[in-house]
């Protein structure tokens, strides 16, 4: 028997169109992974603005591309799209089956992940905005096997929303940690959608046959674990032996001890076999126990971002981008206006590369030249949102005495920045806690 996932997510606002491509190629699960590591700090800001938010809002998007596929039996559908606050990403998932016509699709909404109320078990700071712990295959598996069609959790490890299907497919043990490693293997190549089909290929991008047309990847995988990686037939990307292993090193500390809530995965065992026709063979993954507690994230308070975009023109548009962000710190702090740190950014005179180049910058330079514009950025964090306003507000109209600004400044509201800290957990209290809710339509 061979299990086929499609990885038809790698985050948060993801392009949705080629998981048409998916569903049409007849994948078993379509798998969605829509948590980055910062995304929750995203979704807290939608719950502050209104406590029924907090889950990925493009989660409908998916699901009414996959819905007849679902209601059919013929895919069911896995994501953590749940965020913050999973029963209610699954309450509008419900509604909008309902209202495209659908009966019959079961909806199983996953919690448990969590823990801001028992913070300080954990170590958590007072002040946390919310705190998370990245839950595994388990809590999939669990509302799999009581029948749902579409499973919404959510912080649940990105690997491991892919394991889940292939545990409860195959029947394997939670104790074949060589399986599981194959399982997670398979997730984490597929978790970033279109990264092993070639979208940030490292090599010979421009061979892409499709650019605009990307394909999102598929995984047939059979009972022993072993996988070939593909993606539907006609689309764009490439999946080659380099595309896979450029995406099997992404985010990966240690290959020989990938930790994951199921197994430590050792990824220098595997085989890799490029099969041609955009399909590579993944083969030989060795496990281990995982470790002994869980990773968990927590958010605190980081003040508020401001900034302002000015673009200066030739003649001397460097020398003048520099004096007006000069100009704006030096009015805040005139002014007495607490700011805790700056950054400045200059675009068009070695912005990306910093002065790298210095001696040909240099030589440049001295023969005359100068860059024709410059787009120069200043940012500033203070405690309170009042403190961020009066810095933008006061250097906002800066670039008009200066000469030849190209445009009025740019400059945007404040926003709120949290800071991430991770912490761990251990298993037991954590999976005591998991719950599941299933609805119907």
């Amino acid at each position: 028997m061979i299990i086929r996932l499609g990885g038809g997510q790698a985050g948060y606002g993801d392009a949705t169109p080629p998981v048409a491509d998916l569903v049409a190629a007849g994948v078993d699960y379509l798998v969605c992974d829509a948590l980055a590591e910062s995304t929750l700090a995203v979704l807290q800001k939608d719950r502050q603005r209104d406590p029924s938010l907090g889950y990925a809002r493009d989660l409908p998007e998916y699901v009414e591309i996959a819905a007849e596929a679902i209601a059919s039996g013929r895919m069911r559908m896995i994501s953590n799209a749940g965020g913050l606050n999973p029963l209610q990403a699954a309450l509008t998932v419900r509604d909008l089956l309902v209202n495209m016509g659908i009966r019959g699709v079961r909806i199983a909404a996953v919690m448990g992940d969590d823990v801001l109320s028992d913070a300080a078990t954990y170590g958590v700071t007072e002040d946390a905005l919310f705190a998370n712990v990245y839950l595994g295959a388990s809590v999939v598996h669990r509302a799999l096997a009581a029948g749902a069609h579409i499973v919404i959790t959510g912080r649940v490890a990105d690997a491991s929303l892919f394991l889940a299907p292939l545990v409860f497919e195959f029947g394997w043990s939670w104790t074949d940690y060589d399986r599981l490693a194959a399982g997670v293997t398979v997730g984490h190549l597929l978790e970033c959608s279109a990264q092993v089909s070639g979208s940030v290929y490292s090599g010979a991008w421009w061979q892409d046959p499709d650019p605009f047309r990307p394909g999102y990847p598929i995984a047939e995988v059979n009972e022993a674990g072993k996988a070939v990686i593909t993606k539907p037939h006609g689309t764009g990307g490439q999946v080659t032996f380099d595309t896979v292993r450029e995406q099997l090193m992404y985010e990966v500390h240690n290959p020989a001890a990938y930790l994951n809530p199921d197994c430590t995965a050792d990824f220098t065992a595997l085989q890799l076999t490029d099969l041609g026709d955009d399909r590579v063979e993944v083969a030989g993954a060795k496990g281990s126990p995982p470790p002994d507690t869980y990773k968990g994230l927590y958010a605190r308070p980081a003040g508020w971002l401001g900034d302002v975009i000015h673009t200066f023109s030739w003649p001397d548009a460097e020398a003048k981008a520099h004096m007006a962000l000069r100009i704006t710190r030096e009015r805040a702090s005139a002014r007495g206006i607490p700011v805790r740190e700056w950054c400045e950014e200059y675009f068009g005179a070695g912005a990306h590369h910093g002065y790298a180049a210095t001696e040909d910058l240099e030589a440049a330079r001295k023969s005359g030249w100068e860059p024709p514009e410059i787009v120069a950025r200043l940012a500033w964090r203070c405690d309170d949102r009042s403190a961020a306003v009066e810095v933008g507000r006061r250097g906002g109209g800066l670039a008009l005495p200066m000469s030849s600004p190209l445009g009025r400044p740019k400059r945007r509201e404040p926003s709120q920045l949290m800071s991430l800290h991770a912490f761990a957990a251990q298993r037991d209290p954590v999976d005591a806690r998991v719950r599941m809710e299933l609805l119907a339509c």
